[in-house]
């Protein structure tokens, strides 16, 4: 069923039930304002934070009535407050998700109420029903990002040992990161070999002791991709006990490479210990989510996926592109 026929149907439904005593105000609707509920799985990193203030201000200049949500990382509490949206009678739905198929419920609620609905960052299972993701290219990102590192690695003269931080691999942002690096790694095999692959599942305390068992293990390690820059304190902890942490432009300098852009990363860069990191647009992506809300209301069809194409920012270029790191405006970094 497409968008512009959902929104026929709930258009009529919504004439009908207008005499039949609707509880939704029709100022709403006859001033254009709309009603949007945000659903956030976590607010635990610097990104979420960030994305929701972006979408707070999108939603604010069309003068809409926000409802905001946050599940604290439960996905059964996460179902239920998409629910308590939908009986509020919400005219869209921003969904950051726990995963892919935890989702799936609340998408098909939605659509059973015929409520336009937006995932933010994280896509849905096949067969979730119809829904928008505005999703960073994960993949691409990741390996403009880590290609960026291997021509780092390369000038060195020799094969550098890796290690890789992974995610949480019911996240499909996670897989398409680790696949990206992998892609590229195998790419360049007389720059690169991997020895130490770090499961994390984006939890602090895995990735330190994971990274400190890998530069024991592996003390030879000298290129290091962590796939998301919320986990740069526990690589950072790691490496300092191993009196590894050195600048880029000291000879036994441990190459670094990281995935978000948040103010961690930003720091990093600017005193000179991180390389390379994979930039989401975070202002881009807000924009797209709201604007296909409002397109969708409007009976307009829109695009299935809404790609962000991001950015690398590095050593060379980050004196012209810091504005556009989304970490570089969220206060001082760590």
């Amino acid at each position: 069923m497409s968008w512009r026929w959902m929104r026929y149907l709930l258009a009529s439904a919504m004439l009908f039930a207008a005499g039949c005593g609707n509880n939704k105000p029709a100022a709403q609707q006859i001033d254009g304002q709309l009603r949007i509920g945000i659903a956030f799985e976590t607010l635990q990193t610097e990104y979420w934070v960030a994305s929701l203030d972006n979408l707070r201000n999108e939603l604010n200049k069309r003068n809409a009535e926000i409802v905001e949500v946050v599940a604290d990382g439960d996905a059964n509490r996460q179902l239920e407050q998409v629910q308590s949206l939908i009986t509020r009678h919400v005219d869209g739905i921003v969904l950051v998700p726990k995963d892919s198929r935890t989702c799936v419920p609340m998408i098909r609620a939605a659509n059973k109420a015929n409520i336009p609905i937006v995932l933010y960052n994280r896509g849905a299972a096949t067969g979730a029903g119809p829904h928008v993701v505005v999703v960073a290219d994960n993949r691409s990102i990741t390996r403009a990002t880590v290609s960026k590192m291997v021509e780092v690695a390369r000038q060195r003269g020799r094969k550098l040992k890796a290690a890789i931080l992974i995610g949480d691999l019911g996240d499909i942002n996670a897989i398409e990161r680790r696949e990206g690096f992998d892609e590229i790694v195998a790419e360049n095999p007389d720059v690169v070999e991997v020895v130490a692959r770090i499961p994390t599942e984006w939890n602090q305390e895995k990735a330190f002791a994971g990274i400190t068992n890998a530069l024991q293990a592996n003390p030879e390690i000298e290129f290091i991709f962590c796939s998301s820059d919320f986990l740069f304190p526990s690589v950072i902890s790691a490496l300092k006990s191993a009196n590894r942490y050195l600048p880029v432009n000291d000879p036994n300098h441990v190459v670094l490479g990281g995935f978000d852009g948040d103010a961690t990363a930003y720091g990093m860069l600017k005193e000179g210990y991180l390389d390379a990191d994979g930039v989401q647009d975070v202002q881009f992506e807000c924009q797209q989510a709201v604007d296909a809300l409002y397109k969708m209301n409007r009976g307009e069809t829109v695009d299935a996926v809404l790609p962000d194409p991001g950015f690398v920012i590095h050593q060379g270029n980050l004196e012209t592109d810091a504005e556009r790191m989304w970490g570089s405006q969220v206060g001082s970094h760590k």
